[in-house]
């Protein structure tokens, strides 16, 4: 409009909270996301575990429907670490399938669309555009990973009474650092990957071979050596020991000088969070250098 025409009025709504402004990436990125049919029905079939897990809890605490579906009490699944541990471990490999979905289209998209100038030519930080980014992987898989089992958990206390709640919060606590654990280390890589390659199917297959090539290599120095420590670059067995501490269980039976100290393991995933964090401020630019 011109302005001798002195009509031009500057915005007087409410602002958004800047603590709060990332969060309009994963608002705008979810309504994208389940408008695939194939994703919304796996975000849906995610649920059926907590489900299963809901009624065996009920069914233990419940004689009557015992008795009506035959079932003795002794063949009821117990409620204890290992059922807390088994749901954690169904609901990640579902949080994994989910990521290989969206995680290859967060960046790449932005990128390939020289798009990055319009988000940080605003009041929008390269820190908030990152967070952003990983806010819609974190959400979403929280949403069927920590946030069920801590539901699960409740419910648990809430039938069991007496006090079961406290004694066993340390459960609890497993199930929801177990839980971010994964979840963040998921929204790091694949934030990462698609920073720096925009091809979607690549990203994707990338994001499987993270898990299978380095875990490769560090079976094998493993092996040779007779070392825990060759597995410091296998995001697999990072991910279980901390589990395995965190559940104060072990999956698998293994020799002592196989087994890394939980420290060692929370050391490495913090060094593999730091790398992914690199790579991401190195290609989240408003511009493209090349040289």
């Amino acid at each position: 409009m011109a302005v001798y025409e002195h009509t031009y009025r500057p915005y007087a709504g409410p602002l958004t909270p800047a603590w709060s402004r990332f969060l309009i990436i994963p608002r705008h990125a979810f309504g994208e996301i389940f408008q695939s049919k194939l994703f919304t029905g796996l975000f849906a079939v995610s649920f059926v575990c907590p489900l299963i897990m809901a009624i065996i809890i009920y069914l233990h605490h419940n004689s009557n429907a015992l008795a009506l579906l035959s079932i003795r009490s002794a063949d009821v699944i117990a409620i204890n670490n290992s059922f807390f541990r088994a749901f954690v471990l169904i609901q990640s490999s579902l949080a994994f399938v989910m990521a290989v979905i969206v995680g290859p289209a967060l960046v790449s998209r932005d990128l390939t669309n020289n798009a990055l100038p319009l988000y940080l030519s605003r009041p929008f930080s390269r820190a908030e555009y990152i967070g952003g980014k990983m806010a819609v992987l974190i959400i979403l898989l929280s949403a069927i990973t920590w946030i069920p089992g801590l539901l699960l958990f409740a419910f648990q206390g809430y039938l069991e009474g007496g006090g079961w709640a406290g004694e066993n919060f340390w459960i609890a606590r497993a199930v929801l650092v177990s839980s971010l654990v994964w979840v963040i280390v998921l929204a790091l890589l694949a934030t990462a990957l698609s920073a720096w390659i925009k091809w979607r199917v690549a990203a994707s297959a990338a994001l499987f071979a993270v898990f299978i090539i380095p875990g490769v290599v560090g079976s094998i120095v493993t092996e040779l050596f007779r070392t825990p420590w060759g597995n410091l670059i296998n995001l697999t067995v990072l991910i279980q020991t901390v589990g395995d501490a965190l559940f104060r269980q072990s999956l698998l039976d293994l020799d002592p000088w196989m087994v890394m100290p939980a420290g060692g393991a929370w050391a490495a995933l913090l060094v593999w969070g730091a790398g992914c964090l690199l790579l991401l401020a190195r290609k989240v630019r408003a511009y493209e250098v090349i040289s």
